[in-house]
């Protein structure tokens, strides 16, 4: 049974069995369901990635953010190279089971061009213009 569908009309305060939502969610084709990472403080939205099962419960157990990289083909712990590690503060699903909301505390910069945020091309009618410096270098960055 569809959980999201199910429960979308009850009331405030209503629970269910978080395995119960988590098997509820709608994966793609490849296993992944995006993930959006705003920082809990400011609301700022930092940066978009992929989540795959076990990624999810990693981060749901240990407290630190991990996602699943699709050019590695495994499990990205954020920070695991940077040092730019994201603490969940709280996590969050959409009203279709198909986008993860995290709130985190995020160190440092979030994005691997060592800004702030990742959506830092900003488009004002026919042009596209860079928001946001570079806190660090990508060379500094990943250094380790």
């Amino acid at each position: 049974m569809n959980q999201f569908k199910a429960n979308e009309r009850k009331p405030q305060g209503f629970t269910v069995p978080l395995e119960e939502m988590l098997g509820s969610i709608k994966f793609n084709e490849q296993g992944l369901v995006p993930a959006i990472a705003q920082q809990h403080d400011t609301r700022e939205v930092l940066m978009m990635a992929w989540m795959n099962l076990d990624a999810l419960k990693e981060t749901l157990a240990t407290g630190q953010v991990c996602y699943w990289s699709r050019s590695r083909k495994g499990l990205w712990r954020k920070g695991e190279s940077s040092g730019q590690v994201q603490k969940l503060i709280s996590l969050a699903l959409d009203c279709d089971g198909d986008t993860v909301l995290l709130q985190v505390d995020q160190t440092g910069p979030a994005c691997h061009t060592g800004r702030r945020h990742c959506f830092f091309y900003e488009v004002a009618e026919d042009q596209v213009q860079i928001q946001g410096e570079v806190l660090i270098s990508p060379e500094d960055l990943y250094k380790k």
